[in-house]
């Protein structure tokens, strides 16, 4: 059996300082015109600063793999893993559903390991695009197998509550790798068992 710790995002040295990030949504409170005496936005400062740290810090987990005893090629597919993460752009959430395959090769992953490296590259200041990529790499490059595709559907609410305001509207990204890109059957099994257009 392999496990290899999978560690913290973008740059493993991530440290939230919360007593700057509690002083600094306390000042654009009062900058938005808050009033920090109701008894209600006492608290907000705090909350904000603990809120925000939980959402931008990725959780290490095992990423544990097996061997392919059993030769099984065909694709395995995890389809609408629920995610949320944060816009660089705006600090706004986006969130939808992730579907996730790969073609094995020597080694099979735990199933529940693919729906926690969608959750743990979610926990950053992202866009959807890269968030795709990185996901389909971690696959790829973990478990080497014979073709990993990503699907991302997405909303966005740095478009849906603000500027165009479209409430609704779902962003889809991919990243295809190996067969799954190359092999038009297989890219078209793993479209239609995602729910995409062959």
């Amino acid at each position: 059996m392999s496990t290899r710790r999978l560690q913290a995002v973008a740059g493993d040295a991530r440290h939230v300082d919360l007593a700057a990030a509690e002083r600094a949504a306390r000042e654009l409170l009062l900058a938005l015109g808050a009033d920090l005496d109701d008894p209600g936005l006492r608290e907000t400062p705090r909350r904000v600063a603990a809120a925000y740290a939980e959402l931008l810090t990725p959780e290490p987990f095992n990423l544990t793999t097996f061997p392919n005893d059993e030769g099984y090629d065909e694709l395995v597919v995890v389809r609408d893993i629920p995610f949320q993460s944060l816009c660089m752009h705006h600090m706004l959430p986006f969130h939808g559903v992730a579907h996730v395959a790969y073609l094995p090769a020597e080694r099979i992953i735990g199933l529940s390991k693919l729906a926690r490296v969608v959750e743990h590259y979610s926990r950053d200041l992202q866009v959807q695009e890269r968030l795709t990529k990185q996901v389909a790499a971690c696959i790829q490059d973990e478990l080497a197998p014979k073709g990993v595709g990503v699907v991302l559907e997405a909303e966005h609410l740095c478009m849906s509550l603000r500027g165009v305001q479209k409430a609704g509207a779902k962003t889809v990204t991919s990243a295809l790798h190996g067969l799954v890109r190359d092999d038009p059957r297989t890219r078209d099994e793993f479209l239609s068992l995602t729910g995409g257009r062959t």
